[in-house]
């Protein structure tokens, strides 16, 4: 089977957030698990967990951007789920990390962003 151009970019990208997602799992429970409260650790974990849920979300939506024709909606689906997953996922890990409660008021960003990316996916189906 042969990618289209958008179906290979949200595939790559999905393949360098699992990649991350694996990496800052395995900091969290092997280097930060002696530094970081049990509170702090289970904010950090959530983090990662989303970021995995979204970038396999993501791998599936490269699937579906190779049989769908409206572009325009599935990359704005795509940046949405990005965008959001990083914001909703950094601010986590930061907020962990530095111990600095005011980045959780950044987090519901993030996850909005995720929500509505979803949504313009469910829309895009439901239409094509």
């Amino acid at each position: 089977m042969t990618l289209n151009k958008h179906s290979k970019q949200i595939l790559a990208t999905a393949s360098l957030l699992l990649a991350l997602a694996i990496s800052f799992g395995a900091f969290g429970a092997h280097g930060l698990k002696n530094i970081l409260s049990e509170h702090y650790l289970t904010i950090y974990h959530t983090g990662v967990e989303y970021q995995f849920y979204n970038t396999l979300g993501l791998f599936a939506l490269g699937i579906i951007a190779n049989f769908i024709s409206n572009t325009k909606r599935i990359k704005l689906s795509f940046y949405f789920i990005l965008i959001g997953t990083i914001i909703f996922s950094v601010s986590l890990y930061m907020l962990a990390i530095l111990d600095m409660p005011v980045l959780g008021a950044i987090t519901p960003i993030g996850g909005t962003a995720q929500i509505i990316g979803w949504l313009i996916l469910f829309y895009t189906l439901i239409k094509e």
